[in-house]
């Protein structure tokens, strides 16, 4: 298995300017106060499709060769990475084919149609979502396009960290930790990738929702481990069935450890990024947020950062999170 290096992310960062958003570090003015030490946040919600995927997606579509993907590409998403590759598709003038979850946020499903792209319906709890996706892409001609299990999905992903990086040494900081959301691992594995070569003393956290530790028990135990079940949380975006391969190889070795946060955690966190960083945070993407306001980064005295990976939220659950922490 060919795994990208912090050299690949840089080459991704070259593709995806002016055409990606370089979103804010922000400055978490309360939670600094709260904890006595520097806390920033990464504010990807604010990136194009309102979350990291576009990154990835379109770093990993720009390098098809010509003709490769005639009938067009395919992915499996509850949302984001739907999101994403229908952006970075039409962009490059291809038909997207998302295999989606039944139970993915309406603001999800809506977002994906509005990009132009076709949504095909399973569901998660007895569907093989991979299986659909190759039938159809055997059936179509069409390019998978994986969440996380893919070279260059990575690369792309890793340059969050490779911005963090830039921009923490811009205010003459290092970061002592970094916190990241893990689902599959893509985005946790390439922010590692760039944190780890350029920040080498910071601490690289995962965070996973209670009940869904699979990254955490996959670190015990030196392989990967199954989640036995994929729906319970209000953290959709995070509820896959177990680390991608190619992440876990890197995340081994980079990890310091994984955090667990409840969906009460969460949606104080999505509250609390409204409130006090005027940002709209979704569950899941306000996970590693959640873990710092909840006191889980071990204690100390240099600068932490978290990333904030997403913001597509349904309205209902975003009021109903906001005033149940009033």
């Amino acid at each position: 298995m060919q795994l990208p290096t912090y050299e690949d992310v840089k080459k991704a960062a070259a593709r995806i300017q002016g055409v990606a958003v370089r979103t804010p570090l922000l400055y978490a003015r309360a939670a600094s106060e709260a904890l006595g030490r520097p806390v920033y946040v990464k504010a990807e919600c604010l990136q194009r499709t309102g979350s990291f995927k576009f990154r990835g997606a379109f770093n990993r579509i720009s390098q098809l060769a010509p003709g490769e993907a005639s009938g067009g590409v395919i992915a499996v998403s509850s949302g984001n990475h739907a999101q994403g590759v229908a952006a970075a598709a039409a962009l490059h003038g291809l038909s997207a084919k998302i295999v989606m979850p039944m139970d993915a946020p309406n603001v999800k499903r809506e977002g994906t149609l509005a990009l132009g792209a076709e949504i095909v319906p399973f569901d998660r709890a007895t569907d093989d979502r991979d299986a659909i996706a190759q039938a159809l892409a055997e059936k179509e001609g069409r390019v998978f396009v994986p969440p996380y299990e893919d070279f260059n999905v990575v690369a792309g992903q890793g340059t969050v960290g490779h911005e963090i990086a830039e921009d923490m040494d811009a205010l003459g900081l290092e970061p002592a930790a970094v916190l990241t959301p893990a689902g599959g691992g893509g985005l946790l594995a390439g922010v590692a990738l760039a944190i780890a070569a350029r920040c080498p003393d910071a601490a690289i956290y995962g965070v996973e929702p209670d009940g869904f530790d699979d990254l955490r028990r996959s670190v015990v135990a030196g392989e990967r481990q199954r989640n036995p079940k994929t729906v319970g949380s209000i953290c959709d975006a995070m509820l896959t069935p177990m680390p991608g391969a190619l992440p876990f190889a890197i995340l081994k070795e980079q990890l310091s450890d994984v955090l667990l946060v409840s969906d009460d955690e969460a949606g104080q966190a999505v509250a609390h990024a409204f409130r006090s960083l005027k940002i709209v945070a979704e569950p899941g993407g306000a996970a590693a947020l959640a873990a710092v306001l909840a006191g889980k980064v071990p204690a100390g005295d240099g600068a932490i950062v978290a990333v904030v990976s997403g913001g597509n939220v349904d309205a209902e659950l975003f009021a109903r999170l906001i005033l149940k922490a009033s």
